[in-house]
């Protein structure tokens, strides 16, 4: 893939921009592949490729310029906007859609947020686009103080942008460096958009993460459920759980005659709000959803609570000592660890040396940069018979 943006000096963001795929794919398993080598995985599966290019279903773009010159795109050192509309890695309704936000700030007459002087409103858009093509457009303010005018215009954003499902103002009042803020106001009647993978259905809440790459979402849940379909666990717990990527699939994988039994846990309470409409959604009796941390959880279980199955996907930091070794010494006969970061991944198996990797595969979530997920199933070793 070639990027004006990139060869310009503009954005950098995509660091192996211009580099051969095929050259890129095999770099990051021989990565994987050496990280884990150390645990003898049993079964190196082939690395699932993504789309080169309009990979992202997520668009983070800062807002710079005016009112009636706004860029969309990151900020430069001196913190001034530059403008990246027509970034290849976004989708085809992301780039559609930019031009009409660009002149709805116009219409709407919302400041964009300078940061060098720390004046203005409109920090963020962060717009998602569903398999179907719908939208989600959030407007991210330092106040609520021009989401008056974004009512009032809505209905001509909605008439140039039809596909536009859910429209939300997040506030964010503080000068730092974070993403959106805690309230968020949504502006339509919708306030979920509906994300079809497979032939499970997820409803993604404003606040809500969820994987950036559509095609690699839907294969990483496919493989996930066929790799458990033959354990046939009567009981899982997704720790990490989102918004029920994972929980969702295996529940609905049919390996027992009543499904398996799944338990779902999440900090976010917008993700759990999100997996539990799901969930009533797809009339599945035996899984449920909580907020809560993942380790406090584990931790707190008895020993006849915890399942046959259990089910990671951290952050890239990982699980972290204290649920590792709680997996080490659990009762839980398998663990399927999903990875953003294949060096917190090794650094977690090597506190438990019980469970073997049985097999694992990179899944190319973040194409043109150096980032991968990969997935690795482990089975608890049997003790030899003294």
């Amino acid at each position: 893939m070639e990027c004006a943006y990139f060869d310009a000096g503009v954005c950098r963001s995509c660091s192996l921009m211009g580099r051969p795929y095929d050259a890129q794919l095999a770099d990051k398993q021989s990565h994987a592949e050496e990280l884990l080598a150390p645990f003898g995985v049993g079964d190196w599966l082939a690395p699932v490729a993504s789309p080169e290019a309009a990979y992202r279903n997520k668009a983070k773009m800062v807002v710079g310029g005016t009112m009636d010159a706004p860029t969309i795109g990151i900020l430069d050192a001196d913190g001034h906007g530059v403008d990246l509309e027509a970034c290849g890695i976004c989708s085809p309704g992301h780039r559609a859609a930019f031009p009409v936000l660009a002149r709805f700030i116009g219409l709407a007459r919302i400041a964009p947020y300078d940061v060098p002087s720390r004046r203005g409103e409109l920090k963020h858009l962060i717009l998602t686009e569903s398999p179907d093509g719908e939208l989600m457009i959030r407007f991210v303010l330092r106040s609520t103080e021009p989401v008056g005018r974004i009512r009032k215009h809505l209905p001509a954003l909605l008439a140039e942008l039809p596909n536009a499902r859910v429209v939300s103002a997040n506030i964010l009042p503080e000068h730092k460096a974070v993403l959106e803020g805690e309230q968020e106001l949504v502006l339509t009647e919708h306030d979920t958009l509906p994300m079809r993978l497979n032939d499970v259905t997820l409803h993604l809440r404003p606040q809500s993460f969820f994987q950036t790459n559509t095609v690699i979402a839907e294969a990483l849940y496919g493989e996930a459920r066929d790799w458990i379909r033959d354990l046939a666990p009567d009981s899982a717990w997704d720790l990490y759980s989102g918004v029920g990527g994972f929980a969702l699939h295996l529940a609905s994988s049919a390996g027992t005659p009543t499904g398996t039994e799944v338990t779902g846990i999440e900090t976010s309470v917008e993700a759990v709000a999100s997996a539990e409409l799901s969930r009533t959604d797809a009339a599945l009796e035996r899984v449920r959803f909580a907020a809560g941390d993942a380790t406090a959880f584990a931790l707190g279980a008895a020993p006849h609570e915890v399942p046959d199955l259990v089910v990671v996907n951290p952050p890239r930091r990982g699980i972290g000592a204290e649920l590792a070794a709680w997996l080490e010494a659990s009762d839980a006969s398998h663990v399927l660890y999903s990875s953003c970061n294949a060096a917190s991944l090794a650094r977690d198996l090597a506190a438990m040396p019980s469970l073997r990797p049985v097999k694992a595969r990179v899944f190319d979530m973040f194409p043109q940069t150096t980032h991968f997920e990969v997935m690795v199933l482990l089975e608890r070793r049997l003790q030899p018979v003294e």
